[in-house]
């Protein structure tokens, strides 16, 4: 069993949504020699996914009662694909009305390509997937001429909306873009072959200009969005000098993504030229043999004017990517070079501030080297402890000088008499400011001093 949007397959898939989300010959579903059904994807753009994991192109895959299949991936704003299934298992007699009959399974290809889905089954099986899995139904047989004519109206008139939306107010046609004259070709194609298309009964070739028509204009959207991210970056360039880090890395992840999309239009279009072409040749060859050869001659000019625009615009739109991505690649290296250049800036300046931290630490120890050796009491090799300053300049502990004047009186040092003590508040408070930063064992220490020196005392 094959799925697709293609014409010779056992059921055709055509979305309303986003008509490129499911493949020509998306997937086939097969059973194995021991009886077990299998899903295969064909190499689909979009892949097949089996219990929210996709699947390996060109390879089988074994399903089971309960296992969930979606076709293609979620649009925007949407959780789950427009096509999801489910694997049940139903009785033979509830399904066998469905299968086809044994005399017809090896009849050619011509009684397939009559299968056509009714307008309420096609609205309930392109339609959105809800709470429980959706099932394609098929209608077997032609349909009314009737029902056929009141169809193809309405299209008609919903293209005539569109082609009414997409050409009021805007530029004259001598100022129009190429891609927008595109349009306007693939607007008049589509007219002209609307009239043929009733008589004929084949509005495939119909839908497929109209689609063609929209790839179009979505790619002249692209261009103005590229031209438009062309002029940021020659903007970032000129400013490259006050742009942070983030901001590089922001344009570069918009302008990957902006040439993904690209590479999907054009891969879209692609398809759809190749798709209209097949499409037209096959009507083509119906049409012939019936007086219908002026709408042939229009269809065919139309047609062929519209294909040249396509594949005039796909080469100055390949050639502009061609150009962004040089210019692209050029500001990277700039930016790269300025990356380099802070860098080492920034490398200079840690290196300068590390040489001053040092030159700061060693003056610092210089310096409490010094004050250990100059605030020291020659008599207790300690720290001041009540510094006093005698008469010739020279200062002690006030305890120790008082012990040392119960023996003498005179000066440790100079030998000088004694005549006067002073007390020195500035070498006290100098002291007390260098012990609040020694270690923990020092502290204690000159607290063992105090104490005993106090209770003696």
């Amino acid at each position: 069993v094959t799925l697709g949007r293609g014409l010779d397959l056992t059921y055709q898939l055509v979305s309303k949504t986003c008509p490129l989300m499911i493949s020509r010959k998306h997937c086939v579903f097969q059973q194995n020699a021991e009886g077990q059904w299998t899903v295969k994807d064909n190499k689909s753009l979009n892949g097949v996914w089996l219990n929210k994991q996709r699947l390996d192109p060109s390879k089988v895959y074994p399903i089971t009662e309960g296992d969930r299949i979606e076709l293609g991936v979620p649009l925007e704003n949407k959780e789950t694909a427009e096509y999801e299934y489910e694997v049940i298992k139903e009785e033979w007699e509830k399904i066998r009305p469905f299968l086809a009959q044994r005399s017809d399974l090896g009849r050619a290809k011509s009684p397939r390509t009559k299968r056509k889905f009714s307008l309420e089954e096609s609205s309930g099986a392109e339609g959105p997937s809800d709470s429980r899995s959706k099932r394609d139904r098929v209608c077997c047989g032609d349909e009314p001429l009737a029902e056929s004519w009141e169809r193809l109206e309405k299209d008609k008139q919903f293209t005539e909306k569109l082609d009414v939306e997409l050409l009021s107010p805007g530029p004259s046609e001598e100022h129009r873009s190429p891609a927008h004259s595109s349009i306007v070709h693939a607007k008049k194609a589509v007219s002209v072959f609307h009239e043929d298309q009733k008589d004929s009964g084949h509005p495939q070739s119909r839908t497929d200009l109209e689609t063609l028509r929209k790839t179009l204009a979505r790619i002249m959207t692209l261009k103005v969005k590229v031209q438009e991210k062309q002029a940021a970056v020659l903007n970032a360039k000129q400013k490259r000098r006050k742009s942070s880090r983030k901001e590089i890395l922001a344009m570069e992840r918009e302008l990957r993504a902006l040439q993904d999309q690209m590479y999907m239009e054009q891969e879209s279009q692609q398809q759809q030229v190749e798709e209209l072409q097949r499409t037209f040749s096959k009507e083509h060859q119906n049409l012939e043999g019936v007086n219908r050869q002026h709408g042939e001659k229009n269809v065919k000019e139309q047609l062929a004017q519209v294909l040249q625009e396509a594949s005039s615009h796909e080469s100055r739109f390949g050639l502009a990517h061609h150009a962004l991505m040089e210019e692209l690649s050029r500001s990277r290296k700039d930016f790269e070079e300025i990356i380099q250049a802070k860098n080492k800036e920034l490398e200079e300046t840690k290196e300068e501030k590390e040489k001053a931290r040092a030159q700061k630490d060693e003056v610092l120890n210089q310096m409490n080297d010094v004050l250990e050796n100059e605030l020291q009491c020659t008599i207790c090799s300690e720290h001041f402890i009540e510094a006093v300053t005698l008469n010739c300049a020279h200062s002690f502990c006030s305890y120790c000088i008082d012990e040392w004047m119960k023996r003498k009186v005179e000066c440790p040092i100079c030998r000088q008499e004694i005549q006067s003590k002073t007390r020195s508040l500035v070498l006290d408070n100098c002291i007390d400011r260098m012990v609040e930063k020694l270690d923990v064992k020092m502290k204690e220490h000159r607290l063992t001093l105090i104490k005993q020196r106090t209770g003696e005392r």
